[in-house]
């Protein structure tokens, strides 16, 4: 991705927003408003720029690390994940809209879905590899 920004002062300000995004991240696994990939995806971008080390460490993690490489190796969504993104996205913040009692904070949820949904419809589809197509053959 980006190389640790040459200020120190810089780069803790960085490691400090992606450690703020990760949290927001595992928040996200638990709270059905939040979305995980796009705070994983942030924090890995803001550490990127702040410690080569915290970068490396989050790309290689059991569970967000495949998120990221996947990511940073194609910048597109494989086949079929589109769909459910959606179906959750929509799921989640209609419960969380049916949930909340006020108007405002109602409608700041509708714009933010509205938003994430505009902001997903734009990340491209890719197609499987030959590798990727094998191996969802042999797991059907």
């Amino acid at each position: 991705m980006g190389r640790p920004h040459p200020s120190p002062w810089v780069r803790r300000l960085f490691i400090g927003l992606g450690l703020a995004a990760l949290a927001l991240a595992v928040l996200g696994v638990f709270l059905p408003v939040l979305p995980t990939t796009p705070f994983v995806l942030l924090a890995a971008a803001l550490f990127a720029r702040g410690s080569a080390r915290l970068h490396h460490h989050l790309r290689h993690h059991k569970i967000f690390g495949p998120i990221i490489q996947d990511w940073e190796e194609h910048r597109s969504m494989p086949p079929g994940v589109k769909p459910w993104a959606f179906t959750l996205l929509a799921i989640s913040f209609a419960a969380s809209i049916y949930a909340v009692e006020s108007t405002p904070l109602r409608l700041v949820l509708a714009v933010l879905g509205l938003i994430l949904a505009l902001f997903l419809r734009r990340v491209p589809v890719r197609a499987l590899t030959p590798e990727e197509n094998a191996r969802r053959e042999a797991s059907a």
